[in-house]
């Protein structure tokens, strides 16, 4: 499975990197939202994982672009990652377009369950 995880904080996409490759699936790292765009548009990815709080272009702005495309990369699986614990924020990412929400520290049961149910969610079967 190739999986882009878009989030400026270093340590948390190499924390993420480890958990996901250790499932035998590849993540691609962008360290800001105008990035992780240009990848999408350049490159073909099973799952996003997207930070919301990012310098530059935050991650629901981004999701809202990956949302507008007028082609298949526009329905690509989004989960939202972040440490941000604001009240009705889990609701509000779901509303703006994400498929799924994850706190951070993030658990390698809890990432892979949520990719799990996501992926179903999409009709695509996956083994993590």
């Amino acid at each position: 499975m190739k999986i882009l995880f878009v989030e400026d904080d270093a340590v948390n996409r190499r924390v993420l990197k480890a958990m996901v490759e250790q499932a035998g699936s590849t993540l691609y790292e962008a360290e800001d939202a105008l990035r992780g765009l240009d990848m999408i548009e350049h490159n073909s990815y099973d799952l996003v994982l997207m930070d919301l709080r990012m310098p530059g272009m935050d991650g629901m702005t981004a999701i809202r672009k990956i949302r507008e495309r007028s082609d298949e990369k526009a329905k690509l699986p989004i989960i939202v990652v972040t440490a941000d614990s604001a009240p009705g924020l889990r609701a509000n990412c779901i509303a703006g377009g994400a498929d799924d929400f994850i706190m951070k520290p993030v658990s390698m049961a809890t990432l892979f369950d949520t990719i799990a149910k996501t992926m179903m969610a999409k009709g695509v079967a996956i083994a993590l």
